[in-house]
């Protein structure tokens, strides 16, 4: 069989094409290795993650005292403002409450002013009895002065008395035995004996008196005694009165101010059948009903802020070797498609499973390594379109600009 000849340009194109062809499949490499060198240099400026959600604080709202819930004013997904009245308990056994509260401060301001003057009047008294009791003593040691100045004066008188009457005697002896020999007359020893009698009974009286002014010296020591018991009694007994008066009236002032916080606690309580929201936000929950029984730290309503908010982010640990707050972030919101922007505000103190209600415990021995979870908190930057539309729970995907 002859030989077909293949012509000489055929030949010499088939090296061309396959060089063509390399050069191509080199450019295009090339071109992937350099775009793939330049998204990595790109992509590790950046450290993002799927698990993380808008986060708030809702504020779970209760009453604050117990009874029949009289009104409901809010309903599911309405916005309200702090201070908005969201429902109200009957209020008629605190205003009972308030009124017993009333009358027991109205008693005890009357018992008070009842007391009151008492500390005044017992000083007063006291120390009137206490002047009294120092002038009757002064009253018996200057009677008994005088009751010892006459019983002196007395021995004085009953001695000279003594003496003259010794006198009369022997005049009278005398005279009786000259009456016997003639030598005076009866007319003289008669007046010598009625002098001896009279100095006589002279003597007797005086004794009598000394006696009786003795005695008054007696009585006077013992009206000394008994007015200086006395006065030790009324200074001894003086400071105790007013302190057991000054002590009962600040009692009743205690149970004065004891009843005003009562009565203050009533009021409060009465307020309290009010339930008022204690920010602005949604009605995210009402557990509550006209009619319902309600108690303190029941929950009955949950509003769910919608101005202060921020992203939760969940980032592995290995994501935060360049991670600290301040850094530049992107936040994408699958629900709103929305893109915002952001700043890491601070790096949480655990991971999540640490602070899990069954946290891991490593130590059992059936230890498996797994790459942990810890929540960055990053706050929206104020001033953005679109952030009013956030709500707590949705999904966000953040990107942080770590390099």
């Amino acid at each position: 069989m002859a030989q077909q000849s293949i012509p000489a340009a055929a030949v010499s194109a088939a090296p061309a094409s396959n060089s063509k062809r390399r050069f191509i499949v080199i450019g295009v490499a090339l071109a992937i290795a350099v775009a793939g060198i330049s998204y990595w240099l790109h992509a590790r400026r950046f450290e993002g993650t799927d698990d993380a959600q808008v986060d708030g604080n809702i504020s779970n709202v209760s009453p604050r005292v117990s009874g029949n819930v009289s009104a409901v004013f809010v309903l599911e997904n309405q916005v309200v403002k702090a201070g908005d009245l969201l429902a109200e308990i009957d209020p008629t056994d605190l205003q009972i409450a308030v009124q017993q509260s009333k009358a027991q401060v109205a008693q005890a301001q009357a018992q008070l002013e009842s007391e009151d003057p008492s500390v005044p009047i017992t000083v007063t008294t006291n120390q009137t009895g206490l002047a009294s009791a120092r002038s009757d003593l002064a009253a018996s040691q200057a009677a008994l002065a005088a009751a010892r100045k006459e019983v002196s004066q007395l021995t004085a008188q009953l001695a000279q008395a003594t003496a003259n009457d010794r006198q009369a005697q022997l005049d009278k002896e005398r005279s009786q035995k000259l009456l016997a020999q003639g030598a005076v007359s009866q007319a003289d020893y008669d007046l010598r004996n009625n002098n001896a009698a009279a100095s006589t009974a002279n003597v007797n009286a005086i004794e009598q008196s000394l006696d009786a002014a003795k005695d008054r010296v007696t009585q006077q020591q013992a009206q000394i005694v008994a007015v200086a018991s006395r006065l030790t009694e009324v200074t001894s007994n003086a400071p105790r009165q007013v302190a057991t008066r000054e002590a009962s009236v600040l009692f009743r002032r205690a149970a004065l101010d004891l009843a005003r916080a009562q009565l203050a606690e009533a009021e409060k309580n009465l307020s309290y059948t009010k339930i008022v929201a204690p920010i602005a936000g949604i009605v995210a929950k009402k557990a509550i009903a006209l009619g319902d029984h309600v108690a303190p730290g029941q929950q009955v309503i949950a509003i769910a802020p919608v101005d202060a908010l921020w992203v939760t982010a969940n980032f592995r640990e290995t994501q935060l070797a360049r991670m600290q707050p301040g850094l530049p972030a992107t936040l994408h919101v699958d629900a709103l498609d929305l893109d915002v922007r952001g700043t890491v505000e601070s790096i949480g103190g655990a991971t999540g499973s640490r602070l899990s209600v069954l946290p891991p415990e490593n130590a059992s021995g059936n230890y498996v390594k797994v790459v942990q979870r810890i929540p960055v908190r990053i706050r929206f930057d104020p001033g953005q379109s679109g952030l009013e539309r956030l709500r707590i729970g949705m999904s966000v995907e953040p990107k942080v600009t770590v390099r």
